[in-house]
């Protein structure tokens, strides 16, 4: 976040105490996925051979890949009529795994996709469709690469990878965006509702358990481009936050969401950093930081509710909880007597400035002011529909902010996306966000909710 004018300085420790607890909620759309029907058979593994994928293995990232493109194809050949009204086409130029530190040219006479050579996909995954070109119209991934991804972030993001490069195969087929990075998320979202597919227990080979969902999005960090990458470059693919949305707008509304909501207007939070924002990595000091905190919230809530809305008192606390905290162990509380936000600064505001950046403390004092917004609503702060309401809430405001700003402040590149490293970090810790029983998934699709579609979308009438 950045400022336009200097502001007075002080310290995590100089603010006093408040009290918050967040509870479980059922107001907002939230996808809770399950296991595979028990009632389903066992999922099978495809031969080496069964898939046409050249240079295979039999390590695990190649079962993984080959299992994945051949549950992709019997997807897309369900849901291609149904969702463009003509028959899939398979793809003809087949799929090639490589080791580019390892590779034998005999087993590739015609190249890789499109006629590359092995080093071109070297950390890398790519659909190439070329008229005239060999091996056209294929997928070729790195499977070292792929492998060293699984095994960081969860066996199935060598899965995701396939579903995302077929998801371009989908595009060559019926057309998609001019814009890189709206084609590269659009291709995200159609492997979002092919993960929804698996996740339910539909594919005949692969398998997805509810806990693997996190791990995914963790993963989607290390997708994204490097932030201060501006929205317009010929190669951009998108924001941590606009990688992740894209996925769970596949996930929960399925492939005519993808195939709908990817025009000219849609909306990208990634940018570029103005040239204060590059000395900075676009992080406020924690001093300015407290004070854009303290002006922000209140000016979105009152840009959005009126100028009744009365804002809530800010204050810190150091390792305890203060005396109106339902729980001393809670690092974030709602006082609403009181009429008072407290934050942990020492277990939690510290710890989430240095390790993800400064809009993770913004966004975990968003969460129990939103719950003095549903209170000033005269709505229930205490129950299952609060909690999930108050994570809606919080992406809302990170809407407003990034959109119209709040004062002399504005949102820097890469700010959403530390709501997002936040909601996967720390939001399933009891003292954040106690009781909800939300996954860092479930988290992260009510923020962005509430971030893309507003009050409306979290249980709450502004009127």
């Amino acid at each position: 976040m950045q400022t336009g004018r200097g502001r007075r300085r002080r310290r995590w420790a100089e603010l006093t105490a408040a009290a918050f607890s967040l509870v479980s909620l059922t107001g907002c759309s939230v996808v809770v996925t399950g296991l595979a029907s028990p009632a389903r058979p066992p999922v099978t593994d495809v031969g080496v051979g069964d898939t046409g994928v050249v240079g295979a293995t039999d390590e695990e990232v190649d079962v993984l890949a080959r299992n994945a493109l051949a549950d992709l194809e019997t997807y897309w050949g369900e849901q291609f009529p149904a969702v463009f009204g003509t028959p899939f086409e398979p793809l003809t130029g087949g799929y090639f795994s490589v080791d580019p530190g390892n590779a034998d040219p005999a087993v590739y006479p015609r190249g890789i996709g499109c006629g590359s050579v092995a080093g071109d996909v070297e950390d890398n995954a790519f659909y190439c469709v070329a008229p005239d070109a060999p091996n056209s119209d294929s997928i070729s991934y790195d499977r070292t690469f792929l492998a060293d991804l699984g095994a960081e972030f969860g066996r199935f993001l060598p899965a995701l990878v396939m579903a995302h490069e077929f998801g371009h195969a989908v595009q060559a087929r019926v057309g998609g965006p001019a814009a890189s990075i709206a084609a590269e998320t659009q291709a995200d979202c159609f492997a979002g509702t092919w993960t929804r597919w698996v996740a339910e227990g539909e594919a005949e080979h692969s398998v997805l358990r509810t806990p693997e969902l996190d791990e995914l999005l963790r993963g989607y960090l290390l997708l994204r481009d490097p932030v201060g990458t501006g929205a317009g470059e010929e190669q951009a693919h998108g924001s941590y936050f606009d990688r992740v949305a894209a996925f769970q707008e596949g996930f929960d509304g399925g492939a005519e969401a993808c195939r709908d909501d990817f025009g000219p207007n849609r909306e990208f939070t990634q940018a570029e950093f103005t040239d204060a924002e590059i000395a900075t990595g676009g992080n406020a000091s924690p001093g300015q930081l407290l004070t854009i905190i303290e002006t922000s919230l209140p000016t979105v809530w009152q840009e959005v509710l009126g100028d009744d809305f009365d804002p809530p008192t800010i204050e810190s606390f150091d390792g305890d909880a203060p005396g109106c905290a339902a729980d001393p162990d809670l690092d974030l509380v709602y006082c609403a007597d009181e009429n008072l936000i407290g934050f942990d600064a020492t277990d939690l505001a510290g710890p989430a400035y240095e390790e993800i950046g400064d809009f993770a403390v913004a966004t975990a004092v968003a969460l129990p002011y939103a719950l003095a917004v549903r209170d000033q609503l005269g709505l229930s702060i205490d129950d299952e529909e609060a909690v999930r309401s108050a994570v809606c809430l919080t992406g809302l405001y990170a809407g407003q902010f990034a959109r119209a700003g709040a004062g002399d402040t504005s949102i820097s590149p890469g700010d959403v996306d530390e709501s997002v490293q936040f909601l996967l970090t720390f939001g399933r810790e009891p003292s954040v966000v106690p009781d909800a029983d939300l996954s860092g998934f479930q988290l992260v699709d009510l923020f962005r909710n509430g971030y893309v579609d507003g009050i409306d979308a979290c249980g709450v009438d502004s009127q």
